[in-house]
């Protein structure tokens, strides 16, 4: 009776309302850094949210997708869509004028709710996509970064360690001195940054200002692409030295996946969230909901599920 009288009142006032994705043990799961492309079907990115269990996605465009469409498709569903600035491309690595225009465009959108990654320290992946290097100094970089500071948003940061060889050293320098210098603004590493555990621990001990995005850093992903991902993961259980971090510092993790392909919108996806929901369900419940949902919260500003 009251689930009708709820849908009466629903209907009489024209109050729509949003339905979420089934969760693991009642925690919802946000998805705080994917991308998309033109080969991807945008009308068919809720329902990939849908199956793979995913309440919401911080979204940004890649290869052809233009800053219209993300705001079209976050204005169609903006409980699930928070869209985020582009910055990666040949424009942004070239430093060239389009990049600014590209940037300011986004920044002037109020659909624009987050910063995607800053791609620093990149390695070669195929054909696919080439070695990046754009330092922190670079006018292109700090464009992007006074824009997060001024919007109180996350700077999402990429750096390759593990892949960068010779060059770890002094990239390692150059992002501690990026957060001594803003120690008060948050500052996230995609893919945990390809650190072993020894140096997370490090950082997070001598940074409070740093956080880290496990994408791509699972049993699923560790070994695609012949990268030298880190593995969270021993088999399809966390690791227990990697277990104890995160309970010891729930605060530090925010879930993540970044899907960039079009072939990572499908099973690649759902798998790689129901391996994470058994994660949750092994967690004491107050850091599972941190790492799920309430950390991406906390650091953009999000409506609370």
């Amino acid at each position: 009776m009251l689930r009708f009288l709820g849908l009466v009142f629903t209907l009489v006032l024209g109050v729509s309302s949003v339905s979420f994705p089934a969760h693991a043990d009642g925690i919802p799961i946000i998805d705080a850094h994917s991308q998309v492309d033109q080969f991807v079907d945008l009308n068919s990115i809720v329902q990939h949210l849908d199956a793979a269990g995913v309440s919401k996605v911080i979204l940004s465009a890649r290869g052809k997708v233009k800053p219209n469409q993300i705001a079209s498709l976050t204005n169609a569903h903006p409980e699930r869509i928070i869209a985020a600035v582009r910055t990666k491309g040949w424009a942004y690595a070239k430093n060239k004028k389009g990049y600014y225009k590209l940037l300011n465009k986004q920044l002037g959108m109020p659909e624009f709710r987050a910063m995607a990654e800053l791609i620093l320290w990149h390695a070669a992946k195929g054909n696919k996509a080439p070695e990046w290097e754009v330092p922190v100094a670079t006018p292109q970089v700090q464009a992007a970064l006074n824009a997060t500071y001024k919007k109180g948003w996350p700077a999402v940061l990429h750096y390759e360690f593990a892949a960068s060889g010779g060059r770890r050293g002094g990239l390692m320098d150059e992002l501690e001195a990026l957060l001594a210098e803003k120690p008060d603004h948050p500052f996230v590493l995609t893919h945990m940054a390809q650190l072993e555990l020894p140096e997370v621990i490090r950082l997070i001990e001598k940074h409070k200002n740093i956080h880290f995005i496990p994408s791509w850093s699972n049993a699923i992903t560790a070994t695609i692409g012949n990268q030298p991902w880190v593995n969270l993961f021993s088999g399809d259980k966390l690791a227990a030295d990697w277990k104890a971090l995160l309970i010891k510092h729930p605060d530090r993790f925010v879930l993540g996946f970044d899907n960039v392909w079009e072939d990572h919108w499908g099973d690649h996806y759902t798998s790689q969230v129901k391996l994470w929901q058994e994660v949750f369900k092994g967690l004491p419940e107050d850091v599972a909901h941190a790492i799920a949902h309430k950390n991406a919260e906390r650091l953009w500003n999000l409506k609370p599920l």
